[in-house]
């Protein structure tokens, strides 16, 4: 069978398995409510900017907290849960129509989703305060990450569509990282592509490698999570909702705007919640 085909449905299988676990236990939290048109407005521009590459952790983290929507510890199990979706939806999109060597695909998705089912079962059990510590400061690497890419240094410079020997270990084992990482709320675009860059992959293949890696973590980090109840089921839903069609435009409609722009005002925000996060984790003795 061939290998891409072969990840689609596999992809599609880790569907049903997401959907089975966030159902049944989604049954306990169904006295939250459902979305209103600001969740479902956030889930709709971060996937929109995520479909074009910006990313959505750190923009969907910085509207959470403007408006007071999710309680701090349960933004990294929200943002997991909610954007998976959308991300599944740019996974199909990508991993079928853009040209990456299936082993390099293959190899470094799983490694980011053995990464992130690990990463997310501690997470889940975080205190606030520690929440707040490790969201803070995966804010602070992201609005760094989104200056890094509108300065030049995150941009690959290679023409290979895949790597092997030295350097596919090194692409597994980062990804690894990546994936245990984004389950704090670090994420994975800019330092993925950073990565690609790296080991001297053309940088249009690391859309197919970014999301499908996406794809299959978050669906591996939705159980734990769950598990703990430590996410908002209407906040969630409203990301799922919103970002469904805003993937499709994106992707199919749209597909490029003034992105070195958005960047800058995305870190802006995200810089400024990153501070945030850290001066009240630091200074509310009640999360120690």
């Amino acid at each position: 069978m061939d290998p891409i085909k072969a990840l689609q449905i596999a992809l599609a299988l880790f569907v049903v398995f997401y959907l089975y676990t966030w159902f049944h236990g989604a049954q306990r939290k169904l006295s939250e409510g459902f979305p209103g048109p600001l969740d479902i407005g956030i889930g709709f521009i971060t996937n929109f900017l995520d479909t074009l590459g910006i990313g959505s952790y750190a923009p969907t983290t910085a509207m959470f907290r403007m408006w007071k929507l999710v309680k701090d510890e349960w933004i990294p199990g929200t943002l997991n849960i909610g954007h998976t979706i959308p991300t599944i939806t740019q996974a199909f999109i990508f991993i079928g129509g853009v040209l990456v060597d299936p082993l390099t695909l293959v190899l470094m998705i799983g490694a980011a989703f053995v990464g992130a089912f690990f990463g997310a079962k501690v997470v889940a059990s975080w205190s606030r305060h520690h929440i707040r510590v490790g969201m803070g400061t995966a804010l602070l690497v992201g609005a760094a990450l989104f200056a890094a890419k509108n300065l030049g240094y995150i941009a690959s410079k290679g023409e290979a569509s895949g790597v092997d020997g030295v350097m596919l270990v090194v692409a597994v084992l980062g990804n690894l990282i990546l994936g245990a990482l984004m389950t704090i709320g670090i994420g994975l675009y800019a330092p993925c592509m950073l990565l690609v860059s790296f080991i001297g992959m053309n940088e249009r293949a690391a859309f197919p490698i970014m999301m499908g890696s996406c794809a299959f973590l978050m669906t591996g980090a939705t159980k734990p999570f769950v598990d703990k109840g430590s996410y908002s089921l209407k906040s969630a839903l409203g990301l799922a909702i919103g970002g469904f069609p805003a993937v499709l435009i994106a992707a199919y409609i749209v597909k490029s705007l003034p992105l070195d722009t958005l960047r800058w005002g995305v870190a802006a925000v995200v810089l400024y919640t990153g501070l945030s996060m850290l001066h009240t984790a630091m200074t509310d003795p009640k999360e120690k």
